[in-house]
């Protein structure tokens, strides 16, 4: 029978007589080591031990190796066709079965070393948590679907006919006709800068004309704004859309200024050696501003890094997820903030805990939106743009989510506009000795000027609630400056961030912008 056959048996025996050997070989090398140590040693550096003997050990039992695992492969055919078991501890792959059975004794070492539970506050952040973020998408889905289904047999479907297109949109012509007529801007400070280049008109009647041109580019959008009576969501796209024109016409004309500077600043002998470095500054064209325009940032330069081609398979399965998103979000603003909204009083006007329970209701499904807005802007649209214009460099957002700070939030969570706001406000107010204390208030004010033209100018209320709220940051920054400093690699300064800028401080404004809105309309009437 297979089983009796005595060659696979001594070469078996051989091979465990030979790792004894080599074994004793090595503990009398290291006596103070376990067998365990040698061979299973978890750390990095028994692990490199163990590799170097490994390397040492297969060199001298190579060819014994390979014959038995062959002799073992034949012996499961034999034993299977005589209908014998074998035992799979004695037999499976030869002489590597009996290394592990001989090394791994019960006598050996099974704690070798301090360690940490997985959990702990030292160990959390070095290892993956993915799992834990796939648990947490999966509750999520499911306890979202059952809340879904329960409003739509509760309440139906609430979204009306004119969610995607209404009548009253085709009287926003004025506002349309304001969005066209903006790149006339751009145009006029590029005619502005070539005459500059060419030294037809002074520095200061450059900058007299640039200052008339950025103060009419934002200043033009709200009068038409405030002149016609227009649906909020269109006066919120005009005003988006005539802040990116400022902030791109502001980078394009900071950006020629300084590079004339440089021009005039270099001395004559090495205006010689920087030759090719004037011809660069002097290629201010057309067609780069025109790329500047379109590309997605704020950051005027003459040329961007760019991507070798278009992938149109890409770019098309970005566009389903726009498309889903955005459906996405529109469904959770009708189906549920528009119902909470409307149903709720004016957050300072009634009982406080009345507002809070409604805040609190409120900010769920606000929040969803806000995550689906990010996504759908920042990552789907920005890289659909900038994979279509072939615009490299695309580190749009950071992991903002991890911030620690509330500083650091804004410093990661838009980088176009944190871009913007380093190389052209932040480090001008240093350069000029300003503190850097003053300097970053000045960039909040910035800041909070340009969110309360975004929503109070459509909304034609101002109360200067987003002002407020962005201003609020400031001592935030300072109050969770403090705690990180306090308590290091603490995640304070990221829940105090998620509840008061995403739990509390968002719910808060729309609550307080729809009941304003609101409340003019009715006086109106």
């Amino acid at each position: 029978m297979a089983l009796l056959d005595t060659p696979e048996i001594g070469q078996t025996t051989t091979a465990t007589t030979t790792i004894r050997g080599e074994i004793r070989r090595r503990m009398g090398v290291k006596a103070d080591a376990g067998i365990g140590d040698e061979l299973f040693d978890s750390s990095s550096s028994s692990k490199t031990n163990s590799f170097e003997d490994g390397e040492s050990f297969n060199n001298g039992f190579d060819e014994n190796g390979k014959e038995q695992i062959g002799d073992g492969d034949q012996m499961k055919e034999e034993a299977k066709e005589n209908g014998e078991k074998i035992d799979q501890g004695e037999v499976k792959k030869g002489g590597e079965t009996s290394v592990a059975h001989y090394a791994y004794r019960p006598s050996s070492p099974a704690h070798r070393r301090i360690k940490e539970s997985p959990l702990s506050s030292d160990a959390i952040f070095k290892q993956s948590h993915a799992g834990l973020f796939n648990l947490c998408i999966v509750v999520l889905v499911a306890v979202n679907g059952r809340l879904i289904i329960e409003n739509l047999m509760k309440y139906g479907l609430l979204i009306n006919s004119n969610f995607w297109f209404s009548s009253r949109s085709l009287r926003d012509w004025p506002l349309l006709m304001c969005c066209l007529t903006l790149p006339f801007f751009p145009l006029t400070a590029y005619i502005v800068e070539k005459l500059a280049w060419q030294k037809r008109i002074s520095d200061p009647v450059v900058i007299t004309l640039h200052i008339l041109t950025t103060t009419t580019a934002i200043l033009y959008p709200v009068f038409m704004i405030l002149r016609f009576d227009s649906v909020v969501l269109s006066g919120v796209s005009l005003m988006l859309c005539a802040c990116i024109n400022w902030l791109k016409l502001v980078s394009f004309v900071h950006a020629n200024y300084d590079m004339r500077s440089i021009v005039k600043s270099t001395a004559k002998e090495e205006a010689e050696a920087m030759s090719s470095n004037v011809e660069y500054f002097y290629n201010v064209n057309f067609s780069s501003l025109v790329y500047f325009m379109v590309a997605p940032t704020l950051c005027y330069q003459i040329s961007y890094p760019r991507t070798a081609f278009i992938r149109k398979g890409w770019v098309l399965r970005q566009m389903i997820k726009l498309i889903i998103f955005t459906g996405f979000m529109g469904f959770i603003i009708e189906q549920y903030i528009n119902p909470i909204v409307k149903n709720s009083r004016h957050p300072l006007k009634g009982d406080i805990l009345y507002a809070i329970e409604r805040v609190l209701k409120l900010s769920v499904p606000n929040l969803y939106v806000w995550l689906c807005m990010f996504y759908c802007f920042f990552h789907l649209w920005l890289n659909i743009l900038a994979e279509l214009l072939r615009f490299g460099d695309r580190e749009f957002y950071k992991d903002w989510w991890n911030a620690q700070t509330i500083e650091e939030y804004w410093r990661l969570w838009n980088m176009p506009v944190h871009k913007w706001i380093v190389r052209h406000l932040y480090f001008p107010c240093l350069r000029n000795g300003i503190p850097k204390g003053a300097a970053i208030l000045i960039a909040f004010f910035m800041s909070a000027v340009f969110h309360e033209l975004c929503i109070a100018v459509p909304c034609h209320i101002f109360k200067f609630w987003a002002f407020i709220g962005i201003m609020f940051q400031v001592p935030l920054v300072i109050l969770t400056n403090y705690l990180q400093r306090k308590f290091q690699n603490s995640m304070v300064g990221n829940i105090i961030f998620w509840c008061f800028f995403s739990i509390l401080g968002q719910p808060m404004c729309v609550l307080l912008y729809y009941h304003d809105v609101m409340n003019q309309k009715v006086k109106s009437k």
